[in-house]
């Protein structure tokens, strides 16, 4: 065997979703590498899906106590480790980590590295030579995102109270709920910021596929730097730029002072906890149960849905997608470990970042 890949349970709230398919799984036993998967009863795969492909499969949670440390053992997941736990992490990690931006809680995790001595490739961080990320749930979060904006506000539009986010089996089954709700409800006016990029395409497309136009903004409209009059001329607003160094916010609270018109905000990057964060209107995530926070500073009602795990809302087609996307990535590291450009640049950031905590 060339490697094992040990895929671990998410602990997450609400996380059904995976990086690693039963599909991509059995490309990575064709290629001799082993895989173990932790069993897991909100998996959108079912355990047996990945054990009838000659997966090991290991209790929920047992990397901590049986995963080997070893180079060639990697442990894969999805988002964070469990908070609640403070022991040294040994192991070789692969997630989204959400550490590298001065996020909250970024300290305690960089410093159980330190003492564990363990790797961690970030998910968000695995670039080509060119410096594009290789695997993103992008569109995903853009699509979702945009779907819960719109639905919120219609439902405030109509006075139908909160709308939590929840799962569906398809995209199909959501765009058929929105657009019955749509039908007499006032059209929204929506503009998307980062229109161009994944995400943002992940926003206009569930926009046409509803039946609702937008005003596409990229890097040309917003070069001048902000905040933009223009934004509140609108009654949704999408963000779908992740920011990788400070700007002008695209919107703040001297700007909502005079705000008429805008209703909901819909921030699918959702980084209220960085320093980079371009709309600095509120300061927390929101949740799938409770998913509008309101902004008191507003001339009119506006609220903001700032959720960081839009796509697991629709966890079979956004995990089939990424998985897919990152599985050529998986075999590389199996095979040939960071003698991969990939791996060996997510670890070298890593370590930067390390050593600047």
């Amino acid at each position: 065997m060339s490697a094992t890949i040990w895929l671990r349970h998410e602990t997450k709230k609400n996380e059904k979703r995976t990086p690693l398919t039963p599909e991509d799984a059995s490309k990575l036993l064709a290629k001799d590498i082993r895989v173990i998967v932790e069993r897991s009863p909100i998996r959108i795969f079912d355990d047996s899906e990945y054990e009838k492909i000659g997966c090991e499969m290991r209790d929920s949670n047992s990397w901590v106590t049986d995963a080997p440390v070893s180079s060639d053992v990697y442990i894969l997941g999805l988002k964070e480790l469990d908070d609640t736990e403070t022991f040294p992490i040994k192991h070789q990690h692969i997630y989204f980590a959400h550490i590298f931006k001065g996020q909250e809680g970024a300290e305690d995790v960089f410093k159980r590295y330190k003492e564990g001595r363990g790797k961690l490739y970030d998910l968000e961080f695995l670039q080509n030579e060119t410096g594009r990320r290789v695997a993103a749930f992008g569109f995903w979060a853009g699509y979702i995102g945009t779907a819960l904006a719109v639905e919120s506000y219609i439902h405030e539009e109509k006075g139908l109270g909160p709308c939590p986010l929840r799962f569906f089996e398809s995209k199909n089954d959501w765009v058929k709920v929105i657009k019955n709700k749509l039908l007499d409800c006032k059209i929204p006016n929506t503009i998307i910021i980062g229109a161009l990029g994944r995400c943002g395409t992940g926003a206009k497309s569930l926009l046409t596929d509803v039946g609702l136009e937008c005003t596409p903004w990229d890097y040309e409209e917003t070069k001048k730097g902000g905040p933009f009059q223009e934004i509140i001329e609108h009654d949704i607003f999408i963000n779908t730029v992740l920011m990788s160094k400070k700007i002008e916010p695209f919107i703040n609270n001297e700007l909502l002072k005079s705000n008429d018109t805008l209703r909901i905000i819909g921030d699918v990057s959702c980084d209220p906890n960085s320093d980079l964060n371009p709309i600095p209107v509120y300061d927390d995530h929101t949740t799938w149960d409770n998913p509008l926070y309101r902004c008191k500073q507003s001339k009119s009602n506006l609220s903001v849905i700032a959720i960081d795990n839009l796509p697991s809302a629709l966890p079979r087609e956004s995990s089939e997608d990424f998985s897919e996307q990152l599985i050529s990535h998986l075999i590389n590291l199996g095979l040939k470990g960071e003698e991969d450009y990939t791996w060996r640049n997510a670890n070298s950031i890593f370590e930067q970042k390390k050593g600047s905590h």
